[in-house]
């Protein structure tokens, strides 16, 4: 009699153990993690709140992180501890070739002036070609890496030509005001911010030489899984960036206090930034693959990747574009 109670107790153990852990997926499930940096377009969204309120009719809450740059953000990603993000067109190439299961979902207009090589006011580099030997800082695997890349390539030199340092943004401020370093290869609003806090020059920045697209990606399993959120996610960041391009100085007093940075600063910025969110076309698939193709003959990347294979297609019940 006390083996059938036993047994009994330890089925009935067993399906509370089962419930709980179906109650904490779909607790689970009702939850974005989203991912953003220090600028851009989610920025804004966060600010807005207006993803919220309508995540909120489909049961679904929004969790914000915070993250230095885009290597670092989608390395949060690739761990799992968020589903969604936005970065420059370098680090999804890094991430893929160290195996991160990710889809691009979208892109932004062209941003080439939001990013830049900069060198000290008082510098005497005057040109690409005199980084030659030179110390240049930058964030691995971030969108500058490939425009130091293609800078370089440009003027005749070879990417071993200069030695790199590889710093987050933060630290490879401090470095460049130190004098311990000869360049800095950084993006808005850091790029905004030294050139009008330490009158930074710039020697290129990436007109003509990269398109500096922004991508917003997500998880494999959470779009595969979550079709209709991360379309309405696409439309918000559409809207907002909408708004954006037509109050800019409206923008630039909400975001400046966020971010930490004087008005002009973030001005600057804003106006430098593409607004937008527009599922890839070829021509974007393209541009990309020829990027994770360079990296990969520099050595930097172990493995070819190929772009089109990790492209979200949202299905029939919601393609209709952002």
């Amino acid at each position: 009699m006390r083996t059938v109670i036993l047994r009994r107790g330890l089925v009935a153990l067993f399906a509370a153990a089962v419930s709980f852990g179906v109650i904490v997926q779909a607790q689970a499930a009702e939850t974005l993690r989203i991912g953003y940096q220090k600028y851009g377009t989610l920025v804004l969204l966060k600010v807005k709140g207006t993803l919220e309120k309508r995540l909120a009719e489909q049961g679904v809450q929004v969790q914000w992180t915070e993250f230095p740059g885009g290597p670092q953000l989608l390395e949060g990603l690739n761990v799992g501890s968020i589903d969604f993000g936005v970065t420059g067109e370098t680090p999804p190439v890094f991430a893929q070739a160290a195996g991160a299961d990710l889809l691009y979902v979208a892109y932004e207009p062209p941003a080439p002036t939001s990013e830049a090589i900069l060198v000290p006011k008082a510098s005497p580099i005057t040109s690409v070609q005199g980084l030659k030997g030179k110390k240049v800082v930058l964030n691995k695997g971030s969108n500058v890496h490939y425009l130091l890349v293609r800078a370089l390539e440009d003027a005749g030199l070879k990417y071993t030509d200069v030695q790199t340092v590889f710093l987050p943004p933060a630290d490879a401020r401090a470095a460049f005001e130190r004098g311990s370093v000869d360049a800095w290869v950084i993006w808005d609003p850091y790029q905004a911010a030294a050139e009008q806090q330490l009158q930074a020059r710039t020697l290129r920045d990436g007109s003509g030489l990269a398109d500096n697209h922004q991508f917003y990606l997500a998880t494999r399993p959470y779009a595969e899984k979550h079709p209709e959120v991360v379309k309405a996610l696409a439309e918000e960041v559409r809207a907002v960036g909408d708004w954006a391009k037509a109050n800019p100085q409206e923008v630039t007093a909400q975001v400046a206090p966020l971010l930490g940075l004087p008005i002009d600063v973030t001005l600057t910025s804003m106006q430098r930034q593409g607004f937008g969110a527009l599922f890839l076309t070829p021509e974007v698939i393209a541009a990309q693959q020829k990027i994770a193709d360079s990296f990969y003959q520099l050595k930097l990347i172990p493995k070819p990747l190929s772009i089109k294979d990790v492209i979200w297609t949202p299905p029939a019940s919601v393609a209709k574009a952002p």
